[in-house]
């Protein structure tokens, strides 16, 4: 199987993307998870812009990886400043990287207007940069940057800024899509002209997503014959994003046959999305291509139907070759056959005409008719089935709940609960103050219950929507609330529903507690 090597840049490119901010802990974690994974490379930042990534090189040290190496990332020297005097490569060098990462002007309108110094200048700086890490032992990358825009403008411009990255032993020439505006042709046919003008040199590519066209650029690249891809591994990154390298590399290696990770990992793509997500705490989409919680779920009755016959009808990939489930929602596009595959797959023992199938449908039919909808709320539904069932015993009781909102209040303290629950005749009473009413009782109920089942430690709530469905009643409607939580390994969404919406809240948490605690128990 022909190759390529991936450098992930989720802890030094995607962390400049808005609202992705991570600790030190947290970047030696997705260290972890992307090792694990199999990535060749990982830039884990620019220890010369802050202290935090100059204490994240420090510690990383001491903690050896399986699979990939660890890169420095940083610019060419000063103008007009020694390579020896240079802070920002003093401090590169210091990371104790085998790898370097060095980023310079392949743009005549950055050399000029944003460096203010010549062509000839530029030029010194980057092979002057390249060999001062060269001639110490380490493995340089060269980031030509705004490398598309400037061949656009001046190719042999571009082409000169390549040449002296070589000339300074730079390994792997790395053009780069700064702008994110190129086209998948002009991907492919600049990263052409470069293979074959280098052809002793690695060449790879780092496309942003500006123009939404970042994985399409990327596979370009490497069908033109480039053997090195950069991306993030949730697309994050400044502006529009960075190549999603969750897509990239079940496209070319499921795809095209192109190896990017180990083969037995890509079963861990999706488990990997979720942690990643989870340590830069935001929500994984779930639109996002092969590990999103969407990318094979089913809604039109039509679709399910196909897919219960053969699964390669209406979807490109087995989703469990990429670590994903198949999903099929519950909605009134659905037929009676999604219905009860998901029966099936809870209780294989049900068949169509079992008398428990037809009290399923009877209680999802009155759930329904309270407002209830399952179709994006699996865990609730399970939770319903087994219930209807009879096979369910839950795992604690309320006793009672009460909430108390202030104003004025302390900042991130404006409601305080109290829950009293009961776990096999013990009872434990727990109070908690929230953010509002609903995160108040949530830090209680998990605090009551933590006593009695650690593991919930783990869990958080990481989306709380709340949808009216009879807006005519005003302020007595009847609202749907939907959470979604996480543990760290998987994701879950859960239903309530009331005309009190702290009520609804509540019974869409209990049943994100008694889902965990059920899979936890096996």
């Amino acid at each position: 199987m022909a190759s390529i090597d991936l450098l992930d840049s989720t802890l030094r490119d995607g962390a400049q993307g808005n609202g992705i901010s991570f600790s030190v802990e947290d970047k030696l974690a997705v260290v972890q998870r992307l090792d694990e994974l199999g990535v060749a490379a990982i830039e884990a930042g620019n220890p010369g812009s802050n202290p935090k990534d100059l204490e994240f090189f420090r510690r990383v040290q001491s903690r050896p990886l399986r699979h990939a190496q660890l890169a420095a990332f940083g610019p060419t020297r000063r103008k007009d400043t020694p390579e020896e005097e240079d802070p920002g490569l003093r401090a590169l060098l210091a990371a104790g990287t085998e790898t370097v990462v060095l980023f310079g002007k392949a743009w005549r309108l950055h050399v000029t207007e944003v460096l203010h110094t010549t062509e000839e200048e530029n030029l010194r700086m980057i092979e002057g940069s390249c060999r001062f890490f060269t001639s110490r032992g380490r493995r340089v990358f060269f980031d030509a940057e705004h490398f598309f825009d400037g061949y656009r403008a001046d190719p042999a411009f571009a082409l000169r800024a390549l040449e002296a990255a070589a000339r300074g032993g730079a390994c792997c020439l790395v053009l780069c899509d700064t702008n994110g505006g190129a086209f998948p042709q002009e991907a492919y046919a600049v990263t052409k002209a470069v293979v074959e003008q280098f052809p002793a040199v690695t060449i790879g590519v780092h496309f942003h997503n500006d123009g939404g066209m970042a994985v399409a650029n990327s596979i370009c690249g490497v069908e033109a014959g480039a053997k090195h891809v950069q991306g993030t591994y949730l697309g994050f990154g400044e502006r529009c994003g960075n190549a999603n390298l969750s897509a990239i590399i079940p496209n070319l290696q499921i795809k095209r046959g192109i190896r990017c990770i180990p083969e037995e990992n890509l079963r861990l793509l999706t488990r990997t999305a979720a942690q990643i997500a989870e340590l830069a705490n935001v929500p994984l989409p779930d639109g996002m291509p092969y590990v999103g919680a969407s990318a094979f779920a089913h809604k039109a009755g039509m679709h399910a139907d196909g897919v219960l016959k053969l699964s390669g009808s209406f979807e490109h990939v087995d989703p469990a070759a990429v670590g994903n489930t198949r999903r099929f929602l519950l909605s009134e596009m659905a037929g009676r056959s999604v219905l009860l595959h998901k029966i099936h797959g809870m209780f294989p023992e049900l068949t169509r005409g079992s008398p428990e199938v037809d009290a399923v449908l009877r209680a999802l039919k009155e759930e329904e008719g309270q407002g209830y909808q399952f179709e994006g709320a699996d865990a609730s539904f399970e939770l319903l089935v087994r219930r209807a069932l009879g096979r369910y015993r839950p795992f604690f009781e309320l006793i009672h709940y009460h909430i108390l909102s202030s104003r004025p209040s302390e900042p991130e303290c404006g409601a305080s609960a109290t829950v009293k629950v009961s776990v096999g005749g013990r009872v434990q009473l727990m109070a908690a103050e929230g953010n509002g009413p609903v995160n108040a009782l949530d830090s209680a109920l998990r605090r009551a219950l933590e006593v009695f089942y650690p593991c919930l430690s783990a869990a958080r709530l990481i989306d709380y929507k709340v949808r009216v469905l009879d807006g005519n009643a005003a302020t007595a409607a009847r609202v749907r609330v939907l959470i979604t939580s996480t543990d760290g390994r998987r994701i879950w969404t859960t239903v309530g529903v009331s005309s009190d919406v702290v009520a609804a809240s509540w019974l869409a948490l209990c049943d994100s507690v008694e889902y965990l605690l059920l899979k936890q128990a096996g």
